[in-house]
C-alpha cells in the first residue's frame, strides 16, 4: 500500500467500516427479523468529511420489500452496530451510521432486464420475418 497520506482519512475509515460491518453481519450480532436471512451487500460508504456521520449503501438480490426491510431493520439497530464497530475499531470517535437502500444498482439491473427483453423481441421479429441475424461478436482476448 502506498503513503497514507495518499490515501485520505475517509477513504481509510471507510474501508475499515465495512470490513467490520460485513464481519459483524456475517457473526449475526443483529437478531433483526428483519434483517436475519436476507443476503446483504454494503455496496458503498461515504463518510463526511468531519466523521460524524456516515451513509452506508446497501443492496441485495432479494426483492425490493424485503430489502427495504432489511434495511429498517438496520437502522433500528444502528445503535448496537455503532457500539460494536466501537469495541472494534479503538477511536475516538465513532460516526452516526445511516443505512440506506442502493437505488443505483437495483435501477441498473432494471436497465438491463429491460435491454435484454427488448433485444429478444427484436431477434425473434427479425427470425419471423426471415432476416439474417448475426451472431454478436465475441470478446476479444488479444491484449
Amino acid at each position: 500500500m502506498g503513503n497514507q497520506r495518499d490515501y485520505p482519512r475517509a477513504a481509510r475509515f471507510n474501508s475499515q467500516l465495512r470490513e467490520e460491518l460485513v464481519q459483524l453481519l456475517r457473526d449475526q450480532v443483529i437478531h433483526d427479523p428483519r434483517v436475519a436471512g436476507v443476503d446483504l451487500s454494503i455496496t458503498s460508504i461515504d463518510t463526511v468529511a468531519d466523521m460524524r456521520e456516515s451513509r452506508i449503501l446497501m443492496s441485495s438480490l432479494a426483492d425490493d420489500a424485503t430489502l427495504l426491510k432489511a434495511v429498517q431493520g438496520l437502522n433500528h439497530a444502528a445503535g448496537k452496530l455503532r457500539h460494536e464497530v466501537g469495541l472494534r475499531l479503538h477511536i475516538r470517535y465513532i460516526p452516526v451510521l445511516t443505512f440506506v437502500v442502493d437505488e443505483a444498482t437495483r435501477e441498473g439491473d432494471r436497465v438491463n432486464a429491460l435491454i435484454r427483453t427488448v433485444m429478444a423481441k427484436d431477434r425473434a421479429t427479425a427470425e419471423a420475418r426471415g432476416d439474417v441475424i448475426e451472431p454478436p461478436p465475441k470478446p476479444s482476448t488479444d491484449e
